[in-house]
């Protein structure tokens, strides 16, 4: 009856494992992260309208001069002579005129509007770096707290087996009861561990989600990914050279730089004079109509355009100045970068190599050695002490590297290290 009964149980439960494996919520990885990021953040949809709006500019920029036009109605006279007859004088003019634009204003219009709408275009790629920054760094932050509570936990049920085997030592008269206080009194350090990881792994997720412009349930929130680092090579001249190609904040002062020469040129364009031709038609008796017109050129005595066309010159030198600032700037950041990414690793290698074996072997030699008598209670909570020190530090190396690697990916502009 007995068999029957486990049976009837193993055929429950079999069907529930199953069924909370499917309905298990999976986890977002972080290509599907940024994808979300990408298409839902506001201030990203902002900057693209800010495109948008540089490119109605270029309309604006290219608009011709609206033509005058001047209706004119003179010698009305309700007077003396014959007031009766107002309009026997009257003398209609009708004129309109056009400012023809010389020396390609418009053209140059345009070519600067252009430029300054790659400008937009490369400041919002640049928004755009520095915010996948931020949302790598978020999601660095909850990994690392993931990580961290799941080694809380794991640490609190390996000392809560170790006090239940404790409890029946303590029952068998092998240790004495103050030794039992001690070690009950130890585990609030691995609850409190518990509860701290929770709330940052909850606070990361968070912030996560803000970032992402989500309203998803914090508990219904689950990322994925491998919290572990990797060795990569990376040669600082290659990283140097595609920063140079991948930076967008390089590509601004490039532009800057090019659009500078353009408003330069439309300066000197808008120190010339533009004539004003004028056509005219109107009624003088005793001719009964007559056509004129007239072409009006003005003389640039005094203004000559001189303080824009000294003011772009020196903006161009100033953009220059500024372009080799950024330069400098790239080789400096990938530089420091690199440096934290190969510290982080030189810190990270002998832990993997050899201390985190090493504390967990001490741990359980320790454990196996005091449930036997072979250890006392000091050695026993130093050891795990020890182990859960040795095991946090790592994660917290291993989360000192992920933001190293994330700010060499900032340094040159795409993501070279995955």
């Amino acid at each position: 009856m007995g068999s029957y009964h486990c049976l009837f149980l193993l055929m429950i439960s079999i069907p529930q494992a199953m069924l909370s494996q499917t309905t298990a919520p999976a986890g977002l990885t972080w290509q599907q992260i940024r994808t979300q990021f990408e298409a839902n953040n506001p201030a990203l949809r902002a900057a693209e309208l800010g495109i948008d709006e540089s490119r109605a500019q270029e309309i604006t920029a290219f608009l011709r001069p609206n033509p005058t036009a001047t209706a004119t109605l003179d010698q009305f006279n309700p007077f003396w002579p014959n007031p009766y007859r107002p309009l026997v004088a009257l003398l209609p003019l009708i004129s309109t005129s056009y400012l023809h634009e010389r020396e390609d204003k418009r053209e140059l219009r345009l070519e600067s509007a252009k430029k300054g709408t790659e400008i937009t275009a490369s400041q919002r790629a640049d928004l755009e770096r520095t915010m996948i920054f931020t949302l790598r760094g978020a999601y660095i932050q909850a990994l690392q707290a993931k990580a961290v509570l799941e080694v809380a936990r794991e640490n609190l049920a390996y000392y809560d087996h170790l006090l239940k085997v404790s409890q029946d030592r303590l029952s068998a008269g092998d240790i004495s009861q103050v030794d039992m206080q001690r070690l009950d009194l130890q585990r609030i350090q691995y609850e409190a561990d518990v509860q701290t990881s929770e709330v940052n792994a909850r606070t990361a997720k968070i912030q996560l989600l803000q970032l992402l412009n989500s309203r998803t349930p914090v508990d219904q929130f689950v990322i994925a990914g491998d919290f572990d680092y990797s060795e990569s090579l990376l040669q600082p001249d290659e990283l140097h050279r595609t920063a140079l190609v991948a930076r967008p904040d390089l590509a601004v002062a490039a532009q800057a730089v090019d659009k500078a020469a353009t408003d330069h040129k439309l300066a000197i364009s808008n120190g010339s004079a533009d004539p004003t031709f004028s056509v005219d038609a109107g009624r003088n008796p005793p001719v009964p109509v007559y056509i004129g017109g007239s072409v009006s050129i003005p003389i640039r005595i005094f203004d000559r355009n001189q303080g824009e066309k000294a003011r772009t010159e020196i903006d161009m030198e100033r953009t220059k100045k500024l372009q080799e600032t950024a330069i400098a700037q790239v080789y400096s950041d990938v530089d420091s970068a690199l440096a934290s990414l190969n510290g982080s690793l030189n810190l990270l290698r002998p832990y993997k190599a050899k201390y985190l074996d090493e504390a967990a072997k001490v741990r359980d030699t320790i454990s196996f050695a005091y449930q036997n008598g072979g250890a006392s209670l000091l050695d026993f909570l130093n050891a795990q002490n020890d182990y859960r020190s040795i095991h946090i530090n790592y994660l917290n190396l291993v989360g000192s590297y992920f933001a190293a690697a994330n700010q060499v990916n900032l340094a040159v502009g795409r993501e070279v290290i995955p």
